[in-house]
Formats: C-alpha cells, sequence, structure tokens
C-alpha cells in the first residue's frame, strides 16, 4: 500500500501528485472510498460545488479513494490518494489500515514532502524511514529518531506498528523559497524511487519535462531578486560541498524534524 494525504505532509502537494501519476500510470482500478463526514470539519475543509452537464449542481465532497493495481511488475499495489481529517485521526488510520489488512498488504508505504534549505537548480533529495529494523535493512531506509508534532503520517505508522504491519515513510525536499507552488520536480523524485523500491518501470516522460519547465519558471523568478539569487547561490555550494560527505541524510533529517516542529 502506498499512500499520500493532502496537507502537512505534502509540501509542494509532491506527495499526493506522485500517487496521482502512478494510479494514472498503471490505469489502477478504484475500488473503496472512505465516508468524509466523521472525519472533517467542513468549515475548515469546505465542500465544493461544480456545474455538470450544463446546469447539474454536484457538492464535492473531501475525497479519500483507494485503487489498485497489479501491473506493477510482480507486486500488486494499493494507491491511497486522501486529505488529512480535521477528526477521529485513530478511527480514520483504523479504516486505512483495515483495507491492507484485509489485502494482505506486506508493506504500508507513505510518501511526504517537506520544505527545506535546498536548490531547486539541484537533484531533489529522497529519504526513507522506518521504525522497524528488518524494514530499514531490506529497503536501505534510515531509523526514525523523530520527537515533536506529528501529522496523520505519523499516527498512521504508529497504528501499523500497534497492529505488527511492515511500514515505511519517503521523503522529497522542497524548496523553502517557492513553498506555494507545486512541486513536479519532487513529484518526479519520488515516482522515481517507488519504482526503483519496487523493480519496475515507470514512463516518467511528463513529469520530466514539467519539473524542466518548473525550474525555468522559478530560474526567472530568482533572477529578478538580487536577494534570492545570493541564497539560492548559497544553498548551491553548500549542496555541492555535501555531496562529498557522507552527512546529508543526517542533515535532511534534521530539516524533517525543524519543519514538523516549526509546523
Amino acid at each position: 500500500m502506498i499512500a499520500a494525504f493532502e496537507g502537512w505532509n505534502d509540501a509542494g502537494e509532491a506527495a499526493t501528485h506522485a500517487v496521482e501519476y502512478l494510479v494514472e500510470h498503471w490505469d489502477a482500478a478504484r475500488f473503496a472510498t472512505i465516508d468524509p463526514e466523521e472525519f472533517y470539519d467542513f468549515t475548515t475543509t469546505r465542500p465544493d460545488v461544480e456545474i455538470r452537464d450544463g446546469d447539474v449542481h454536484t457538492i464535492c465532497w473531501p475525497e479519500n479513494h483507494f485503487h489498485f493495481t497489479s501491473d506493477a511488475g510482480h507486486t500488486d499495489v494499493i494507491l491511497v490518494r486522501g486529505i488529512e481529517p480535521q477528526l477521529k485521526w485513530r478511527t480514520f488510520c483504523a479504516q486505512v489500515l483495515d483495507v491492507a489488512e484485509a489485502a494482505h498488504a506486506r508493506l504500508v508505504m507513505t510518501l511526504g514532502a517537506l520544505l527545506a534549505d535546498v536548490p531547486h537548480t539541484r537533484p531533489t533529495s529522497v529519504f526513507g524511514t522506518s521504525y522497524d529494523p528488518h524494514v530499514i535493512e531490506a529497503l536501505h531506509l534510515e531509523p526514525s529518531s523523530y520527537e515533536g508534532p506529528t501529522g496523520i503520517v505519523g499516527v498512521l505508522h504508529a497504528e501499523c506498528r500497534e497492529r505488527g504491519l511492515n511500514s515505511a515513510s519517503l521523503w522529497a525536499a522542497v524548496p523553502s523559497y517557492v513553498a506555494s507552488a507545486p512541486s513536479p520536480k519532487a513529484t518526479l523524485a519520488l515516482v522515481d524511487r517507488v519504482s526503483r523500491m519496487l523493480g519496475v518501470t515507470v514512463s516518467m516522460d511528463a513529469l520530466e519535462l514539467a519539473s524542466t519547465a518548473y525550474e525555468q519558471q522559478i530560474n526567472e523568478l530568482v533572477s529578478e531578486d538580487v536577494e534570492t539569487q545570493s541564497y539560492v547561490h548559497h544553498l548551491e555550494e553548500q549542496h555541492d560541498r555535501d555531496q562529498t560527505a557522507v552527512a546529508t541524510v543526517d542533515e535532511l533529517v534534521d530539516e524533517v524534524e525543524r519543519f514538523l516542529r516549526e509546523q
């Protein structure tokens, strides 16, 4: 099961867009959804009104969808794309993991993205964490030692531990100076890491084109401000120095911890 949720853990919408991309790439079939009534404060996460067929008004409620594909190489995959709820987190996570258990999922993997001091001109860093020593060893991840505020992803992993389900989390770093813009570059990095972990080939041409356009647009914006130019240049130098050091993963873990606490 691969899951991503809008909100706290989805900087640049990179994680949810990664799941959406995989759903489309594998033409995954929707087979379940979670009724939003119990889990959302609709004054905060408001439903939308849409006009269909010219004059029919439809209410679109917050959606959490489950899709299934058997086209991911030798592995069947459930893809979950949702929105972090405001209410009843334990009940919400129980519903997600009931599906995982009913399908005999061997691993629950969440995707996330965080704002970090990284330059948009360099490859997006992605790292993985887990609480389970066996998962850490098998997938070459880092042990999770984070303490502090958490989001729905953290609660989901805690529930996985309670149920004895293997779980892991992948995080992509998004430049903090373009926080409000969707980041196809971070989405590309997550999709690439997932495909390599699953041992499958995923066509990423569309994401690569979108990433190139994204980088060009940010270049234009940065060139209009001397201070931002200087800041990006500093981040580039720092990134290039870190490439020769082994501390990169530790520094990114520190970035995640700082980001989560500040949120």
